[in-house]
């Protein structure tokens, strides 16, 4: 499991101050980001190789509203892990555990150029594999 902190800022929010409903996946792709920063991997080094992880498909359960600066923590796990794509479980918690948005997030592997599915590189496996 990997765990990002998040907090709520006013460009996260309605005019009422609760989170906006796509920021919850801004959240969620966040915590990716910075799981893969934290293995060692570059983003921008798999770009210049024509990689890049894209969403797939988003399951996303909200269950409480978010409000401007609140403080969270996001739990981010892989449930499976194939040839060319990864799917997560993510939650947005916050200091006492309750569970305000989940959601289950494929992302697959692919080539940019042609925008087609590759196999994830071997190194981001293992580093997955490890985390499991």
């Amino acid at each position: 499991m990997f765990k990002w902190p998040i907090s709520v800022y006013y460009e996260d929010t309605d005019a009422g101050g609760v989170v906006y409903h796509s920021n919850y996946l801004n959240f969620f792709e966040r915590a990716r980001t910075e799981w893969l920063k934290a293995m060692g991997i570059s983003q921008t080094a798999l770009l210049k190789q024509d990689i890049a992880f894209v969403v797939k498909r988003a399951e996303v359960d909200f269950r409480r509203a978010a409000k401007f600066e609140q403080n969270f923590m996001v739990e981010s796990t892989v449930i499976e892990l194939k040839k060319a794509s990864l799917v997560f479980h993510q939650s947005l918690l916050d200091d006492q555990g309750n569970c305000y948005c989940e959601g289950k997030i494929k992302v697959a592997c692919v080539s940019l150029l042609q925008m087609r599915p590759i196999a994830i590189p071997e190194n981001i496996v293992q580093e997955f594999n490890r985390a499991r």
